[in-house]
C-alpha cells in the first residue's frame, strides 16, 4: 500500500531540487544499449524540514549540500552497468531518504535519446521516511 502523503510535508519543507542534470550511463537491456554508455536526465527532489534546512548563521553545515545528491547519482552510476531504470530510480531514491536530514524524497531518470518521435523515456518514483517525525 503507498504511504498517504501529509499536504503539511510541503508547508514544513524546504523544496531541494536538482534539475537535468546529465550523466553518460551504461543502462539498458538490449545489445544496443550495453555497447556504449547513454545519456541519461536526472532530476530530484529533497523535502527538508525548515527546522533542518533553514541556516542561522549562513553556513553551509546547516543545510543539505547540492553536491550530495550530484555525488550520490556520480557514485551509483560508476558502479557499473545497469539493466532498468526503474532500479537506478529506486536505488537513488534509497539513497537520497538515508541522508539523516531528508524527510521525502522525488527522483526521475530520462533517456532522451531512445525514440525520435518523443522527448523521453523514463522514470518518476518518491518516497518518504514516515518515521522520521518533523521537528
Amino acid at each position: 500500500m503507498a504511504p498517504v502523503i501529509d499536504p503539511s510535508l510541503f508547508l514544513q519543507c524546504r523544496r531541494l531540487f536538482l534539475k537535468r542534470y546529465e550523466a553518460l550511463v551504461r543502462i539498458g537491456v538490449h545489445d544496443f544499449e550495453r555497447a556504449a554508455p547513454q545519456r541519461l536526465l536526472f532530476n530530484v527532489d529533497l523535502y527538508v524540514p525548515l527546522a533542518w534546512s533553514t541556516p542561522t548563521d549562513d553556513r553551509l553545515d546547516e543545510v543539505v549540500d547540492y553536491d550530495f545528491i550530484r555525488q550520490t547519482i556520480h557514485a551509483r552510476v560508476a558502479r557499473g552497468h545497469i539493466d532498468l531504470q526503474e532500479t537506478l530510480a529506486d536505488d537513488l531514491l534509497r539513497a537520497m531518504l538515508a541522508h539523516p536530514r531528508v524527510r521525502a524524497a522525488r527522483v526521475s531518470t530520462e533517456k532522451p535519446d531512445v525514440y525520435p518521435d518523443c522527448e523521453a523515456v523514463g522514470v518518476d518514483v518518491f518516497g518518504m521516511n514516515p518515521e522520521r517525525a518533523l521537528p
